[in-house]
């Protein structure tokens, strides 16, 4: 009896402390949902998902919270010639996970398979300032640029285009057809994937870095919003994470369980509707600025994202660089609405539902992105109160591609938008309004001050002196805010939802990368 006592007491010990080290084994995976497939990774092209881009391939540089750069795949670097010259210092001790060797050849092979696409990158003016990448020694790549550019190093910190994939990937030696695999030098591999169900990402076990302490990511596809958080609360996933994954109802409600954690990011970028100045009615400045007198921001900060997103009074808040103009905002007045709608000459016409103009009814269509939790809602508010002053709003709703597409060819009236958030604010954002990047090159088209924009840009990109550049964003901002282009909404932030024990959850400076390599479990 003695001896069997002695080993169950030996057995009650020894297995909780086996089961700890089972579950703590266990819990380096991760499973989270996203709405859509992770698609393409060539990190050289824009289809894929960035995060997923974001934890295989790494760049010289990288960005800080605070606007800070810190070495990366480059131990330092030097900017000389005014400007114009950038010397990088590469590690040494960094291979590609097929164990090929990162090194200034491999490196400027990639910068080289970039420009050779260059027409698909010329919405970044670096692209088309760079005249030289030039291989100094193993370990030294120098970029010569035609004029100083300060966003330089924001530009090729971003996710993409300016990271390494592996020679071993190319086609030919280039990446513009497409690429073999997706092999870079980041902390995590891509294991498995299949379309539009599930991609499995595991730790690179040869990472030059700090390995991080999640082994596996496993992300799921799950397109629904409501599904997403039912898989949620069954334990199926452990994390929802990103602007629009989540409604601010099924926010707070999270919020109050205590099996969870909701967190949410400081505001990353303005919540927008742009509408295009080619189309009949909106052609008018009038009209324009009378529709943003019918958009109450507060309602929809207050009644659609419960207060979470503060009212936005111009197209980029305030803390952006160069953005803190001190514009006037348009306030909600329905009845200067009608002064301006009266004064355009839509006229309240007897036994007609919606204001007439040389007997045609106003009539505008507003496009929406259906995978978009919060579009669809704000975009019926708009509906009620544009029929308040007499006009008719249709809306629609269509698939990211779709609607991208759309967008870039300019075949809508009106169509939600953002503006790309830090670091992208305000250089990057602006520079793709000069090309038919977004909606935003098509829409400005009807504005006769457009070729001053875009030269505006292109200066302010270019210049060394700060009071010039400064002049210059507030011509460009001021002018768009002048003319009614932009209906600013609110100040997004990025959200995320997930069980209790995942620690180190952070949000990014880019609103598009999610820091797994923060994350762990207790």
């Amino acid at each position: 009896m003695h001896l069997h006592s002695t080993f169950l007491k030996l057995i009650l010990i020894i297995l909780p402390l086996c089961c700890s080290s089972f579950f703590s084994y266990a819990k380096s995976d991760i499973t989270f949902a996203n709405f859509r497939d992770i698609r393409d990774l060539n990190p050289h092209l824009y289809s894929g998902e960035m995060w997923a881009q974001n934890i295989l391939y790494e760049s010289l540089v990288h960005y800080n919270d605070d606007g800070s750069f810190t070495p990366w795949l480059a131990e330092s670097w030097a900017i000389t010639n005014n400007g114009k010259t950038y010397t990088f210092k590469l590690r040494k001790d960094v291979s590609f996970s097929d164990g090929t060797k990162f090194d200034a050849h491999s490196a400027k092979l990639n910068w080289d398979a970039i420009l050779a696409n260059k027409v698909r990158h010329t919405w970044l003016e670096m692209v088309r300032l760079i005249t030289a990448i030039n291989v100094i020694d193993d370990y030294t790549l120098q970029i010569e640029l035609a004029e100083p550019y300060y966003p330089f190093l924001i530009e090729i910190a971003v996710t993409r285009p300016m990271r390494f994939i592996s020679p071993n990937s190319m086609i030919d030696g280039g990446t513009k057809s497409g690429v073999k695999s997706y092999i870079g030098t980041g902390p995590y591999i891509l294991a498995e994937h299949k379309k539009d169900q599930y991609a499995i990402f595991t730790a690179n076990p040869n990472y030059w870095g700090t390995k991080p302490k999640i082994d596996k990511i496993t992300m799921q596809v799950i397109a629904d919003n409501q599904s997403r958080l039912m898989a949620l609360e069954k334990g199926e996933i452990d994390l929802i994470y990103g602007k629009n994954m989540v409604d601010a109802d099924s926010f707070e409600r999270f919020s109050a369980l205590t099996k969870f954690q909701a967190l949410m990011s400081k505001p990353v970028s303005s919540r927008i509707v742009l509408m295009n100045t080619t189309k009949p009615g909106l052609n008018d400045v009038n009209v324009r600025r009378a529709i943003e007198h019918i958009i109450s921001k507060d309602d929809i900060s207050q009644g659609i994202f419960n207060g979470s997103e503060a009212p936005a009074d111009s197209l980029m808040a305030n803390n952006i660089p160069y953005a803190d103009l001190k514009l006037k905002p348009y306030q909600y007045d329905p009845k200067m609405a009608v002064t301006l709608l009266e004064q355009a000459g839509w006229l309240i016409v007897k036994g007609q539902e919606y204001r007439q103009k040389d007997g045609k009814p106003f009539e505008i269509t507003l496009y929406y992105d259906s995978n978009t939790a919060s579009q669809k809602t704000i975009a019926q508010y708009m509906q009620d109160e544009f029929a308040q002053v007499g006009l008719k709003l249709n809306i629609h709703g269509e698939e990211e591609q779709g609607y991208r597409d759309r967008q870039k060819a300019g075949n809508f009236d009106m169509v939600f938008d953002i503006s790309w958030g830090m670091p992208y604010d305000p250089q990057s954002f602006l520079s793709g309004m000069k090309l038919p990047v977004y909606g935003d090159y098509m829409a400005q088209q009807g504005l006769s001050e457009k070729i001053k924009i875009d030269t505006s840009i292109t200066k302010a990109l270019i210049s060394t002196d700060e009071n010039e550049r400064q002049a210059l964003y507030r011509y460009v901002l001021e002018t768009l805010h002048n003319q009614a282009v932009y209906i600013p909404l609110t100040y997004e932030r990025n959200r995320a939802i997930a069980i209790k024990s995942l620690q180190g959850i952070e949000f990014a400076p880019s609103q598009f990368d999610i820091p797994f390599d923060k994350m762990y479990f207790e």
